[in-house]
């Protein structure tokens, strides 16, 4: 099983709401490749967050340790405006009242990820889907270690590898943003080719091909 840590938010596809955000993207893209996958996060309990929820079933991605917070409003990106007047464009750039500005969820808590994680004891990958501080961090590695589970960490772009990490640990370095989600899915088959047996090198060869990127890296 993988486990895959950090909160989901709603996107716009389609006209409807979708499960949006690095981990969602990431969980996603190991259950689209038929792998078992939980989702340990935070959400909130309003219309956008039972529409993410549903998604994230439909995509085959457990949410049983994704912990429900009525206090806390689901952020949801806004869709794209195209052609519109600048006015309207003011307007549509605007987020829903009471979401976070930049529509991304708020930062990972160390007790709600350690809550999360006793919920889920059988796992041979953690993937840790968003920068986060180095409470959090230092309880991921702690669980990897007890679970003896590889470790999946992501980053913010220039920043240093967090101190404390298992020896056998991954670090990938997110890029500044991601709208088409191509990185989350490149972590996303990474996490699923080492659920496979598959060593770290092989793992990122796989991931990498499957996104088809093979031939710009062997140029």
């Amino acid at each position: 099983m993988i486990v895959v840590i950090g909160s989901p938010i709603g996107r716009i596809a389609d006209g409807a709401i979708a499960a949006g955000g690095p981990a969602s993207r990431v969980a996603l893209a190991a259950a689209a490749a038929g792998h078992v996958v939980q989702l340990v996060g935070r959400t909130g309990e309003d219309p956008t967050a039972e529409a993410v929820v549903l998604d994230l079933a439909r995509g085959g991605v457990g949410h049983v340790a994704l912990l429900r917070d009525a206090s806390r409003v689901t952020p949801l990106e806004a869709e794209p405006a195209i052609d519109l007047e600048a006015d309207d464009l003011d307007d549509a750039s605007a987020s829903p009242a009471g979401e976070d500005e930049a529509g991304s969820a708020p930062p990972l808590d160390a007790a709600d990820v350690d809550l999360g994680l006793r919920y889920l004891t059988d796992f041979a990958v953690v993937v840790l889907a968003e920068p986060a501080g180095p409470d959090v961090v230092r309880v991921v590695a702690d669980a990897a270690r007890w679970a003896e589970a590889r470790l999946v960490l992501v980053v913010a772009t220039g920043s240093s590898v967090p101190d404390g990490l298992p020896a056998d640990g991954i670090v990938f370095e997110a890029p500044d943003t991601d709208p088409d989600g191509v990185f989350a899915t490149l972590v996303g088959d990474f996490a699923g080719a080492l659920d496979d047996g598959a060593e770290p090198e092989d793992a990122f060869r796989a991931s990498v091909a499957s996104e088809g990127w093979s031939e710009a890296a062997e140029a």
